[in-house]
């Protein structure tokens, strides 16, 4: 399934890495640096959320641009190819959210925005700007891969990332009634599933195989049960009323 917007990816230039070694020890959550954070809910449905939801997702994909940089020009099992291809994949999708903040919230700022703690989500003045700490959050990176052990960072450091994606997908399926939005968020939980099975098999092909890369199968569906179909027509979000914070 693709977007109905293509949009050309920017070319980067290779870089040669490590032949891939298997490390002994599994992720968990308390040492995993990709191990995906509560917050990664945009908060309460209201009609800032489409918004919220824009700039998280957004965030999070150029999380995985940066970790699939990692692996380019690796050649073993097809590790480079699938950073390649979920870079091209996640730059279009960027891409397109883009389009659809900038046509849908012509007057929101130029940066990424998040719900204060408590704020009202039905309101701009519920709004701040991202912190760093929220950035980092929604990114997932927040380690480089040492020496030799690439293509086991990128794999098992993916999987956690596409993940906290699914969540985010059904946290959109949940309380997004826009129908882009939802439709985008199906793509990603397909594509991204997809994805995890791919990279399972690639991690035992490395003699790894662990509980915590099945925790996500739970989210693998496109249906939210407690969520109607939405109707097939596009509806822009509501407009901005109101200034938001700048902390």
């Amino acid at each position: 399934m693709r977007l109905l917007i293509v949009l050309a990816a920017a070319s980067l230039s290779t870089m040669a890495m490590a032949p891939y070694q298997a490390r002994a020890e599994a992720p968990t959550q308390a040492t995993s640096p990709h191990w995906p954070h509560p917050s990664h809910t945009m908060g309460e449905a209201g009609t800032t959320y489409d918004l919220r939801w824009l700039d998280a997702m957004t965030q999070h994909h150029i999380g995985a641009l940066r970790m699939s940089e990692y692996v380019f020009g690796i050649g073993h099992g097809g590790v480079g190819a699938l950073g390649k291809r979920i870079w091209d994949n996640q730059n279009q999708e960027i891409r397109a959210m883009q389009l659809w903040r900038k046509a849908w919230y012509p007057d929101a700022p130029n940066y990424p925005v998040s719900l204060i703690p408590g704020g009202d989500p039905n309101s701009a003045t519920g709004l701040q700007r991202m912190g760093i700490d929220e950035i980092e959050t929604m990114q997932m990176v927040a380690t480089s891969p040492r020496q030799g052990q690439q293509v086991t960072w990128f794999l098992e450091g993916m999987l956690q990332h596409h993940g906290a994606a699914l969540i985010m997908a059904h946290d959109c399926l949940k309380k997004s009634s826009n129908f882009t939005l939802q439709r985008l968020a199906r793509t990603i939980i397909l594509a991204q599933r997809s994805e995890i099975l791919e990279i399972r098999r690639m991690l035992r092909s490395g003699g790894l195989n662990s509980p915590a890369y099945y925790r996500y199968d739970a989210y693998f569906s496109v249906t939210n049960p407690s969520t109607p179909d939405p109707t097939p027509t596009l509806q822009a979000p509501a407009a901005l009323q109101h200034p938001i914070h700048n902390h």
